[in-house]
């Protein structure tokens, strides 16, 4: 039976969005950590990008895709070169800080606008964030390929605390 109204319900609160993130960024900072240095910027599989190119690529969009929701601000830092597993998990852990200080700033109406991220990504700001969640669990994926292929057991994909 219709009202002639539209609910809209949502199917994770933005609190339990950012914990179900925040587990992700747990694990893939440990598969970060479970990287041989001297591997992270050199070691691909079938042509694939080394994994510390792939570390980059998402502190690229992660925090910046948040400040973006906030403020409108779409800088993102272009600082791509490779550097030490130290400095990387430095940056990871900063970005996690201010992905934690932004998030409360993002009202609850704001998931289900559309603005263009980046100056070109046009979609609903939950699709945005989702999408980012995406493509760090793809990348942490191609992460653990390339730990099993250097000897190494990955942490347990399932162990997001």
């Amino acid at each position: 039976m219709s009202t002639g109204s539209t609910l809209s319900a949502a199917a994770v609160t933005p609190d339990a969005f950012l914990k179900h993130w925040l587990g992700h960024r747990r694990l893939t900072r440990r598969t970060i950590e479970a990287f041989p240095d001297d591997q992270l910027f050199s070691f691909s599989v079938g042509g694939m990008r080394p994994f510390g190119v792939l570390a980059l690529e998402m502190l690229t969009m992660a925090e910046p895709m948040v400040r973006g929701v906030v403020s409108g601000d779409w800088a993102t830092s272009s600082d791509r070169e490779a550097q030490p597993k130290t400095e990387i998990l430095r940056r990871w852990d900063e970005a996690t800080d201010q992905i934690n200080a932004l998030w409360p700033q993002i009202p609850a109406e704001r998931f289900q606008e559309t603005l263009t991220a980046f100056g070109q990504y046009k979609d609903l700001v939950s699709n945005l964030l989702l999408y980012v969640v995406d493509n760090e669990i793809h990348h942490r994926g191609q992460g653990y390929v390339y730990l099993r292929a250097l000897g190494i057991e990955p942490p347990p994909f399932y162990e997001r605390n």
